[in-house]
């Protein structure tokens, strides 16, 4: 990995790298993938099931679009045993995180007859992308089905591209039977996302879709934003560690890693006070990338995206944490905790050595779908608060709006708006 000294200069050149990721940068895109946005909206099923065939190599029709309960209970039989208790096992662990998340409406009265507050309500459908392919993703079926659960989503719909003889990946029906689906759909790619915001004659419209995809699945979740809402418009991963010399260099070559072998496009940055930690976590990875499946895709990634940045002090170190607002933050120093206190920026923190990124990934209980390319400087990560929608209540008594009612009147002939001051004004006129 590349080792330089952290200062301005090299911080810039790395927040500009790293904005070039964003799929916002990839405009020549967004033509094609509008097209086929426009062609799912005007012909539903028709070209949905055209684009299926056409890049996913599969043909599926109004009959078999739908997963049958046939196919989950196939899938059952063919996934270790093994693995559907550690399934059960981390679902448990995310249901339980979210629960601590869930608002209630609430109430304010007062003696003079006014009532404020605020209903909290479920959306009444939500969509949930999953990739296909030949990678699974289990894990991302519980994250992003199972706050939608815990909130009370009435209906949860999930997509995912079939293989080419029509079948879905195994792991993926068993995840999502386990966190409660309530239909899956075999569509995937932007013709998925344009079914599940326009309809079609076979999958409803839901208000909102959540789910990480490739570069057309985050172009045409942009596409079809305002007309549902979606959860983010997601990057490529990324890691940074903040380590001190009392880290330990192999442990944290290996966190690094296990950001770079997701795509060539991830980002994996290590931010050290100690220049022996840098020369020594640069020589694990080069001896770990050596023995890992996924080597070919890390070397690209540490290529492109791999950073090993030296800083004069922690704060130093901190700032630059900061400004770079990674997905994923471990936090690997003498006082962990204490740093953790002056993180401003992150998706996800990670205090301590043995509390390794894969940990959220698949089993702590936070949820892993999380803010990228800088974005956790003002996002969040997927919860609870994501699959719910607030409405203001307003309730005053007749004594309670005479006390007031020429404040709004004057407030509203200040703006020139005569009708909202007659609207408060009619009610008390024979009084006047």
């Amino acid at each position: 990995m590349r080792i330089e000294r952290l200062d301005q200069t090299t911080k810039n050149h790395l927040l500009e790298a790293l904005l070039k990721r964003s799929p916002s940068s990839y405009g020549k895109y967004e033509a094609s993938v509008q097209e086929i946005v426009d062609n799912v909206r005007k012909r539903k099923d028709q070209a949905l099931f055209e684009y299926t065939e056409k890049f996913d190599g599969a043909r599926i029709t109004s009959d078999t679009v739908l997963v049958t309960k046939e196919e989950i209970q196939n899938a059952y039989s063919r996934v270790d045993e093994q693995l559907i208790a550690v399934i059960r096992k981390a679902l448990k662990n995310i249901r339980s995180y979210h629960e601590k998340q869930m608002q209630y409406s609430w109430f304010d009265s007062r003696p003079d007859g006014t009532i404020l507050g605020q209903k909290v309500t479920p959306l009444k459908s939500a969509g949930v992308y999953v990739p296909g392919g030949k990678a699974a993703y289990p894990s991302s079926v519980l994250m992003n089905i199972i706050p939608a659960k815990v909130a009370g989503v009435d209906e949860i719909i999930m997509v995912t591209p079939p293989g080419k003889d029509g079948s879905v990946t195994p792991t993926t029906l068993v995840a999502a039977k386990e966190a409660g689906a309530d239909k899956i759909y075999k569509a995937g790619g932007a013709q998925a996302i344009a079914a599940l915001a326009y309809g079609t004659e076979s999958i409803p419209k839901v208000d909102k879709i959540v789910g990480p995809g490739n570069i057309y699945v985050a172009l045409a979740k942009k596409a079809v934003y305002g007309h549902v809402s979606i959860d983010s418009i997601a990057g490529p991963s990324e890691i940074l560690v903040l380590a001190d010399e009392t880290a330990n260099p192999k442990y944290v070559a290996a966190d690094l890693l296990s950001q770079a072998e997701h795509d060539e496009m991830a980002s994996a940055i290590l931010v050290t006070t100690s220049e022996k930690l840098a020369y020594e976590v640069s020589d694990w990875t080069d001896r770990f990338t050596e023995e890992l499946s996924r080597g070919d895709i890390i070397r690209k990634s540490l290529d492109n995206y791999g950073h090993i940045l030296i800083a004069e002090t922690l704060e130093d170190a901190i700032d630059a944490a900061n400004e770079i607002a990674s997905e994923h933050l471990e936090i690997v120093t003498s006082n962990p905790f204490e740093v953790m206190t002056k993180i401003r920026n992150a998706g996800a923190i990670f205090i301590g050595e043995y509390s390794s990124e894969p940990l959220g990934d698949y089993f702590a209980g936070p949820n892993h779908v999380l803010p990228t390319n800088g974005t956790a400087k003002f996002f969040s990560p997927l919860s609870v608060d994501d699959f719910i929608k607030k409405s203001s209540i307003i309730s005053y008594s007749r004594e309670a709006l005479k006390e007031i009612h020429t404040d709004i009147e004057t407030f509203a002939e200040a703006e020139h708006l005569t009708a909202h001051a007659n609207s408060v004004r009619v009610r008390f006129e024979k009084e006047e």
